[in-house]
């Protein structure tokens, strides 16, 4: 599935395409006044969302999309965090996540929804999205972390704008409350089975249940060994990104094999 067959109008392009610029400029430029970023940033969380609205309206979904989705929302996030925390540094890496998950909302749109089988379901998909952007912000913070381990290590100034340790616990503090939104899905998907998958489905075990579970799992580890052996630095990350990897397998993964490997909707 392509641009070519989307169906979306003029306006949405020229939209995407302004909206892509406001994302590359803080990427790219090293020496912008942070006023500048500031401004470019807000005008592309705007946009993006504006364009998020405009594709689900048109009733696309699929891997693209679901990307996109959760870069918006750790956008969104880390505009509250960087209230709290102005001295963190980290837009032009989060810029570029915008920028390159726009593009691959708009190249790959999905495909066209059907209606919708149950009432329940954008509950269980908004707690599913709401576990990717916690866990998305969650490896941002293991990333930034491991950066700034790496500049301690050559004594060196990290460019982080915080302490190793504050952005250790904030990287815990989403991984809590992504391991919470995932448990939160997983039941639902259990709970209301039956008006999700069809009369006598009690759990629909697909690629998608299974790879949440994991992540599910692995993250429960991570918080376990966290609580009792103080785990943290590297080790810490490590279970982040694989939590992080199984999760994106787990929709974002499974979609894209239907869509791009399989050619199919469903």
């Amino acid at each position: 599935m392509t641009i070519l067959s989307t169906g979306y109008t003029a306006g949405f392009w020229v939209l995407a395409a302004l909206t892509l610029l406001a994302y590359i400029l803080p990427a790219m430029k090293h020496n912008l006044a942070a006023s500048i970023v500031r401004s470019s940033l807000l005008l592309a969380w705007l946009g993006h969302g504006i364009l998020l609205g405009m594709a689900l309206a048109a009733g696309r979904f699929g891997f693209g999309p679901a990307l996109s989705v959760m870069a918006w929302l750790v956008l969104t996030v880390y505009a509250v965090e960087n209230r709290l925390y102005p001295q963190m540094r980290s837009r032009r890496a989060l810029a570029a996540l915008g920028a390159l998950a726009l593009l691959m909302g708009v190249v790959f749109p999905g495909a066209r929804m059907g209606a919708m089988a149950s009432t329940w379901l954008p509950l269980h998909a908004a707690l599913g999205i709401a576990a990717y952007g916690m866990l998305a912000m969650a490896t941002v913070h293991a990333w930034l972390m491991h950066g700034a381990e790496e500049k301690l290590r050559l004594a060196q100034q990290s460019d982080t704008g915080l302490p190793i340790m504050a952005l250790e616990r904030l990287m815990m503090s989403f991984v809590m409350v992504a391991w919470l939104l995932l448990t939160a899905t997983l039941l639902a998907g259990w709970l209301f089975a039956e008006d999700l998958y069809g009369a006598g489905q009690i759990w629909k075990w697909d690629h998608k249940t299974i790879f949440s579970l994991l992540a599910w799992g692995v993250l429960a580890c991570l918080l376990w060994g966290r609580w009792q052996w103080g785990w943290r630095g590297k080790r810490a990350s490590r279970w982040v990104y694989g939590s992080a990897v199984l999760l994106l397998m787990a929709y974002v993964g499974s979609r894209f094999v239907l869509e791009m490997i399989l050619q199919r909707t469903a």
